[in-house]
């Protein structure tokens, strides 16, 4: 069997060659051929030659993007080509910080052989930050649900067979938010338990702010669904508060109009075209191994 392992980096060199090193460990009685795709979106940080044993792994690649496109569009970008351009069975992206465990990979790989071809995502039941950090990460998922009706439990620490690969490239929504698009596109996913590691080295880069921008991304890939929820919540909301309106009242409206205007931004970001023409942005390959 063939798995191609997709990373995407933005200057935390030090943090995916650690990765490299793990998943070498990890992968070492494997009789699989495993292989690894690094996604350089733009990095403005040199890179420092590292020389690690990584005897386990087949290939390693970087695709070194022109120009910085963010994180989901990596994660498409990446797709794309190991499409077009590779010889692959499965796909498994994630994160290249730490905080999606090497170790797990093994998990991903023995639940293969039961999947009967669907594909397998990392359902997180665990994480390693702060209190306030996962307050919020708590309500990201409860507003997520709340507009959308999904209960999405995962990033982009899944492993993909072909077929799903080839939906996700044809899906406009990939570009905007990898767990929109395949909640929206596969319905029997299959999870297994996954506990969020601890980065490396340094903060982790997901704010207050990336988090909200994170779930509007994915209330986009479902915003007729939002659109029809919201127009209820507001006429109910209405009626409820009509012999009491106020401008504290008011302060929800304003709030959701806010969202609504967030969200049909972000929908334009589902753009087919510049999708479709992922692979002209990739400057040069380079063969690390």
């Amino acid at each position: 069997m063939k798995l191609k392992i997709l990373i995407p980096v933005f200057n935390d060199w030090q943090s995916v060659f650690k990765l490299l090193e793990d998943i070498n460990f990890n992968v070492s009685s494997l009789d699989h051929e495993i292989s690894v795709i690094i996604i350089n979106d733009a990095s403005n940080h040199d890179r420092k030659k590292e020389d690690k044993n990584l005897d386990n792994i087949s290939s390693v690649k970087i695709l070194n993007m022109k120009t910085n496109q963010g994180h989901a569009r990596c994660i498409a970008t990446g797709l794309k080509y190991v499409f077009q351009k590779e010889d692959f069975d499965y796909v498994i992206p994630m994160d290249g910080d730490g905080e999606d465990r090497p170790e797990e990979i093994r998990e991903f790989i023995n639940r293969i052989q039961n999947s009967n071809g669907k594909p397998i995502v990392g359902e997180r039941i665990k994480r390693s930050e702060n209190l306030i950090f996962k307050i919020c990460y708590q309500l990201h998922k409860l507003i997520t649900f709340t507009f959308t009706g999904k209960s999405i439990k995962f990033g982009n620490f899944t492993c993909l067979p072909k077929s799903t690969v080839e939906k996700l490239i044809n899906e406009k929504a990939t570009w905007n938010s990898f767990s929109g698009s395949l909640t929206k596109l596969e319905d029997n996913l299959i999870s297994i338990p996954s506990t969020r590691g601890t980065r490396y080295f340094g903060p982790s880069k997901m704010s207050f702010y990336n988090l909200i921008k994170h779930s509007l991304s994915i209330i986009s890939v479902f915003r007729k669904t939002f659109l029809i929820r919201s127009a209820l919540f507001i006429v109910i909301y209405i009626l409820i508060i009509k012999s009491n309106a106020s401008i504290i009242t008011a302060i929800p409206l304003v709030f959701l109009l806010i969202a609504v205007y967030a969200i049909s931004n972000l929908a334009l970001r589902e753009n087919m075209d510049e999708f479709d023409k992922a692979l002209s942005n990739i400057n040069d390959i380079e063969n690390i191994k």
